[in-house]
């Protein structure tokens, strides 16, 4: 029931702030930056000639060169700018989008309609999006370098939101000759779970929705800390690893990954908390060593059930967790299409995932709350 309540709110939020978003009039020229940055490390925004200026310093792990943004009201004069600053005219009109972390993005600030393309539409979950691409208005494109770049130039979208972990840049490099600027978002690099939510602040900008942005983010954040705030007072604190293996090794989120933020923020001590990475590359001996007594076992990938993963290595079912029953994946929401709705709206809403997280550690904190993304295995 609180989570429908808390679904509602950010329906008549929405709406409300709908109503208040006013695009700039022509030659407006800002005195102060439109958004206020508290999380996020990935983008930053200043003003350059009145106008924002937006950054991404780091668009993949090891960058050494970012991209520039200058946001130019629709039909004002276009001011001097350095090669490497891309233009982009606003608020734009449409977009392709690469990632299903960016539909909540724009279904939260009510630019549902805005999306014009996608990668692989199956993998989107959002029901609003879904209802808009069953009715052919959003076109799929394929994926990475196998993106149909000849249909994307026949939507000509105004922008297209990107992502990269190689800094291979040749698709984007045919998007900027056609005059489309590529928005590269990589929340995927933030380290705080509120600072990857925050990044809708970041697709607001080409909107000028940033009020929006602001009021869906704050209360995203007080209802955070409010979890946060309740499994402080938890008298215990269970053990718990994640991950599952695939090939000869095992993945699992390092103590700088967001993950482990919300595994310490529910009142559990996860057993890599304290490691200086992302994520993690392990032996399935050396994960067992240490892990092998631990309370629970939180995210096995897809698999749907014990038997499931006992099949896939028998040596799963020696650790304790696997005998006390206490396993949890996050794909209790899937799409109709297939798509995990943990993996699109779950970045926007950590605090959906913290009171997940804390009903599975200390259930007697939240005893009225249902899991929303989780769930236990049989």
């Amino acid at each position: 029931m609180k989570l429908k309540v808390l679904i509602i709110v950010f329906s008549i939020l929405a709406i409300a702030c709908n109503h208040s978003d006013k695009e700039r009039k022509s030659k407006e020229i800002l005195t102060e930056t439109p958004v206020n940055i508290q999380y996020a490390t990935g983008f930053r925004v200043s003003l350059k000639e009145g106008y924002p200026f937006v950054e991404v310093p780091r668009p993949y792990q090891g960058a050494e060169e970012g991209f520039k943004y200058l946001l130019v009201p629709r039909g004002e004069e276009i001011p001097a700018h350095d090669r490497d600053v891309q233009i982009v005219e606003v608020p734009i009109k449409s977009i392709v989008c690469t990632s299903t972390t960016h539909i909540p993005l724009l279904d939260y600030i009510n630019e549902t309609q805005s999306l014009t393309g996608f990668t692989t539409t199956d993998y989107i979950s959002s029901a609003n999006m879904r209802s808009r691409i069953d009715s052919g208005y959003v076109t799929e494109l394929g994926i990475d370098k196998e993106m149909n770049i000849e249909r994307l130039l026949e939507l000509d979208p105004e922008a297209v939101m990107a992502y990269t972990i190689t800094g291979d840049y040749g698709q984007f490099r045919k998007m900027n000759q056609a005059g489309i600027p590529v928005l590269i978002n990589a929340e995927y690099l933030e380290r705080h779970p509120l600072g990857r939510a925050e990044w809708i602040k970041f697709m607001a900008l080409f909107f000028n929705k940033t009020d929006m942005a602001d009021s869906v983010f704050n209360a995203i954040e007080s209802n955070y800390n409010t979890m946060r705030a309740k499994a402080a007072k938890a008298d215990s604190m269970p053990t718990l690893y994640s991950g599952v293996v695939y090939g000869d090794t095992w993945y699992l989120p390092g103590g700088e990954n967001n993950a482990a933020k919300l595994f310490a923020d529910a009142g559990a001590n996860y057993l890599w908390q304290d490691s200086t990475t992302g994520f993690l590359e392990l032996s399935f001996e050396s994960v067992y060593e240490k892990a092998h007594d631990a309370d629970y076992w939180v995210g096995v990938a897809s698999y749907n059930s014990l038997e499931e993963i006992k099949q896939a290595d028998q040596r799963y079912s020696r650790f304790d967790a696997f005998k006390n029953g206490n396993v949890y994946s996050y794909n209790a929401r899937i799409g109709a299409t297939g798509g995990n709705e943990y993996l699109e709206l779950g970045y926007l809403r950590p605090d959906l995932i913290l009171a997940d997280l804390i009903r599975i550690f200390h259930p007697e904190l939240l005893p009225d709350n249902e899991l929303y993304f989780y769930e236990k295995l049989n």
